[in-house]
């Protein structure tokens, strides 16, 4: 009977460890670099009114956290904080790009111009995520 016996390289059982020991912190980076790059194509493609009003401090990158539900690490870009419009009265800055994002049903003359949905591009985020990836398994970090 015939035998064949396999073994793997070293420099590969090597780089499978790394990965198992380091593999939320590689996740955690991977995402965080998904959303540096969805931030830069938010502050390219906000319509010029809310550009007026929205400074960069209130488009923001959470930290890295895991879902209680499947286990999974997230993270968010949010437009956060308020800002005062011409009249000196102040917004949440949320509430008016959710507003031209989605539209106003109440007034005619807020109709949608969707900026947030669009600046999520699959294929640079996966290049980014596939960037930091490719940095951990030759091990530079």
């Amino acid at each position: 009977m015939a035998k064949f016996i396999e073994n793997l390289p070293d420099d590969l059982i090597r780089q499978f460890k790394m990965l198992e020991i380091n593999s939320h912190e590689l996740f955690e980076e991977m995402t965080q670099a998904g959303a540096k790059v969805v931030m830069q194509q938010v502050k390219a493609k906000i319509p010029k009114g809310l550009a007026e009003a929205i400074t960069d401090e209130n488009i923001t990158i959470t930290k890295p956290y895991v879902t209680p539900s499947d286990g999974g690490v997230n993270t968010q870009i949010m437009i956060v904080d308020y800002f005062q419009n011409r009249y000196d009265k102040k917004t949440p800055a949320p509430l008016v790009a959710n507003m031209y994002e989605y539209g106003s049903s109440s007034r005619e003359k807020y109709p949608k111009q969707p900026f947030f949905r669009a600046c999520f591009k699959r294929k640079l985020i996966e290049t980014a995520m596939l960037e930091v990836q490719e940095r951990y398994i030759k091990g530079d970090k």
